[in-house]
This record gives C-alpha cells, sequence and structure tokens, in this order.
C-alpha cells in the first residue's frame, strides 16, 4: 500500500513548480552576467531564506524554526508530535560566483515534496522537515559545513563563532543577524513558529544534491544513489632554496626551491597516472613560489595536494610516495585527514527501490565533495540523492542539469520520504 502510494506521490511531482521555485530562488543573488553570488549569511541569502520559507509560514500543518547555528527549517507536521522526524534539504549558500543548483535544489526538491503531498492530502506519522544548513560552502567563513557540524555536535559551534570572514565580521555577529532578520520576520508576517535546537534526534537524512561532476551525464542515467562520500587529505607541502642570481648562478651551483619542488610534484602525479585506479583523484591546487622575480632563483615554494580516495591505502601510498619524494628540510603539513564516510545500507538500498520501482535509469556510486550529509551520517542513518551535472560543471556560472532530471531526482526522494515517514490516513 505505501510503494503505490509513493508512486502516486512521486507521479504528483511538478516539474514546472519545480523549475520556478529553483529559477526564483536564483534570482537571489543572481548576476547580470550569469551565475550567482549568495554567500553564507549574506544580504541576499537571508532574503533567499525568506522567500524559500515564506509559501509555507501560515500553511496549516507547518512550522518553521531557525536554530542556534542559523540553521532553517520548514517542518511538516506529523500525526505522532513526538516521533522524530525524517529531515531533508542541502544548503542556499553559494561560492563567491556560484551556479544556480549545487545544494539549493536539495531545499527546491524537499519543498517540492511537501507540495506534491499537500495536493494529495497525504498524511504521515512523522514529521517531515526540510532544514536549509548554515555556511556548507565555507567560502565566506572557514571551515564549510558549520551548521550541520554544529547541528550534530552542538559543542562544535563555540568553535566557530569567532572565526570572520575577509572584511572582519565574524561568524557570531553574521548567526546572530540571520537569526533576528528571521525571527523578526517570521513574527511581522504571523508565521506559525516552533522552538528548534541543535542536536534534536532525527529519524532520518536524505539530500538531494546535483553530482557536480561527469559520471551520471555520460552514462545516460538520471539517479545516482549515493552509497559513501570518499576519504580526503590535504596537504601543504613547502620546500626551502637560497635565492640568487639567475644569469650568474651554474645550475651546478645552485639551491633552487622552484627545481626541487616541480621534481616533487611530478613524482605525485606520476603516481597517481601509473596506479591505474580511476578513483584515485590528485590535485595540485595552489603554488607560491618567492620571490616570485622572473631573473631570481626561487628560495622557497609552497604547494598543495588535495588526496582523495575510498580506501585508506591508496591515500597512505600517495602519501609514501610524497614522503620519499620530499627534498631534505622541506616539510609536508596535513591540513585536513577525513576518511570515508559511508551511508545507512538501508537508506542507500531504499533510494535503489525507489528508482527501480519509479523506472529511473540509476546506479549506485561514491561522491567524491563534501556534503552536509557527511556530518549527518554519523548522527543518524543517512543517504544522498544524485542528479546528473552538464559537462560535470559546478561552482560556476555554467552549471545546469535538465530540469526533467531534477526532477527524477525528486520523485525518488518522494518516494523515499513517504516510506521513512510512514503514511497514513488523514
Amino acid at each position: 500500500m505505501s510503494a503505490a502510494l509513493a508512486a502516486r506521490l512521486a507521479e504528483a511531482i511538478d516539474p514546472a513548480r519545480l523549475e520556478a521555485r529553483q529559477r526564483g530562488l536564483a534570482g537571489h543573488g543572481g548576476q547580470a552576467a550569469g551565475g550567482v553570488a549568495r554567500q553564507a549569511l549574506s544580504a541576499a541569502e537571508l532574503r533567499a531564506r525568506r522567500w524559500l520559507a515564506q509559501a509555507f509560514g501560515q500553511r496549516p500543518g507547518y512550522r518553521l524554526g531557525i536554530d542556534a547555528a542559523a540553521n532553517v527549517y520548514v517542518r511538516r507536521l506529523g500525526q505522532d508530535a513526538q516521533a522524530e522526524p525524517v529531515m531533508t534539504g542541502s544548503h542556499a549558500d553559494t561560492q563567491p560566483l556560484g551556479g544556480w543548483l549545487d545544494g539549493a535544489f536539495g531545499i527546491v526538491a524537499g519543498l517540492e515534496v511537501f507540495d506534491a503531498l499537500d495536493s494529495l492530502s497525504i498524511a504521515t506519522r512523522r514529521p517531515l522537515e526540510v532544514v536549509m544548513w548554515t555556511n556548507e560552502e565555507g567560502s565566506r567563513f572557514a571551515p564549510g559545513l558549520m551548521g550541520s557540524v554544529s547541528y550534530t555536535d552542538p559543542r562544535r559551534l563555540a568553535g566557530f563563532l569567532e572565526v570572520a570572514d575577509a572584511d572582519g565580521v565574524s561568524f557570531e555577529r553574521a548567526r546572530d543577524q540571520a537569526v533576528a532578520d528571521f525571527a523578526d520576520h517570521a513574527a511581522a508576517a504571523g508565521w506559525n513558529w516552533m522552538a528548534r535546537r541543535l542536536g534534536e534526534p532525527v529519524h532520518a537524512y536524505i539530500e538531494a544534491h546535483i553530482e557536480q561532476g561527469p559520471v551520471l551525464e555520460a552514462q545516460g542515467l538520471q539517479v545516482g544513489c549515493v552509497s559513501a562520500i570518499q576519504g580526503v587529505r590535504w596537504y601543504r607541502v613547502t620546500i626551502a632554496g637560497r635565492s640568487a642570481h639567475a644569469g650568474t648562478t651554474p645550475l651546478a651551483s645552485r639551491d633552487d626551491a622552484q627545481a626541487k619542488a616541480v621534481r616533487m610534484a611530478h613524482a605525485v602525479l606520476e603516481h597517481a597516472r601509473a596506479a591505474g585506479d580511476e578513483r584515485l583523484r590528485v590535485t595540485i591546487g595552489r603554488w607560491d613560489c618567492s620571490p616570485g622575480s622572473i631573473n631570481t632563483i626561487a628560495d622557497r615554494v609552497v604547494f598543495t595536494v588535495d588526496a582523495r580516495h575510498p580506501e585508506a591505502h591508496a591515500l597512505d601510498a600517495l602519501r609514501a610516495v610524497m614522503d620519499a619524494a620530499l627534498p631534505e628540510g622541506g616539510r609536508i603539513d596535513v591540513l585536513q585527514d577525513k576518511p570515508t564516510v559511508h551511508f545507512a545500507p538501508e537508506l542507500v538500498a531504499l533510494a535503489a527501490s525507489a528508482c527501480q520501482a519509479l523506472d529511473l535509469p540509476h546506479r549506485r556510486m561514491l561522491s567524491g565533495a563534501f556534503h552536509d550529509a557527511m556530518p549527518m551520517a554519523g548522527f543518524c542513518p543517512t543517504a544522498m540523492l544524485f542528479a546528473p551535472s552538464v559537462a560535470g560543471v559546478s561552482h560556476h556560472p555554467a552549471e545546469d542539469t535538465a530540469i526533467a532530471d531534477l526532477a527524477a531526482c525528486t520523485r525518488a526522494l518522494a518516494w523515499c520520504l513517504l516510506q521513512l515517514a510512514e503514511p497514513c490516513s488523514s
């Protein structure tokens, strides 16, 4: 019975309504030359959050709230007021100049499921929540994932409050302004309100997102059922040399930091190529040379290595190559070391069942990027659904996904959410 009702709900997903809300959201921070600039807790993001919430503020059966990390919630009440909610959502903040989808699609998809549920007058035993996480990107306040990390471990919030953006504005100040802005607007508009605290139990969390990579599109698939977020290690490599004149110093007499750094970087990249493992991702993202003069031998080079793989042994092997190639006097600093995060097998299987029931071309896959689902996976049963990205482009104005694919992913999300929230008679 619930599977049949879930299929009806999936059919009620309206691509036109989904697109209208997604494009309307893109207008908050949209740039004339293309792209969206909507950094965390900026005026544009605060407007976007209010705009997304307003349709549900006075709708019967809904409650809105905001917590101490400025995460925003739209709750659809369940018949059992004591039941732990089923949660979906994502983030509305962007890179300094990003695309129109990224995390925002996960919020829009969740709200579209609410509209579809209401259109069919379907009641659920458990409450359903769409959450708008704070500062996932980390482009204004570092690190990212502040909202979801604070939710899953409220003790972490205190450590974020003093972090400041490039203009010296602290996260605490921006957070306070965001909480006041949302609460004051809710009071003025007469929205149905609820208190929402960090760390409240969640029955399950499923996040819809664009893939941000080329795999699904290349294989002609509409949905990715994400089983894990692969492990990542970030390194900063510092190599010292001695400055000297480029024209007067023989090669044999040089201590050239640039030459030594190039040899090490080549060893790292050659290892990645020779490994023949398509799951291994190695990127040298930054390269700073001092003094940076065309006719001066470098006395210092600093570069970064981003290494990703689902299995620790592969990352260990790369680190061994780095250690062996490090010149005397060089230093490797670990900036980040996050092991692979595995999602709940029963939710991954549920996502695959949704796609099979709805005849959606799909596959199981890994996520190569961080998402708010990563900290949530250690807090409650968690999974993700991906929609394909055109040419794999993301964090860029050219980011795009076909509306039919966004709708397909949202249908799979609707199917899963209804099963988890337990449909019941009105």
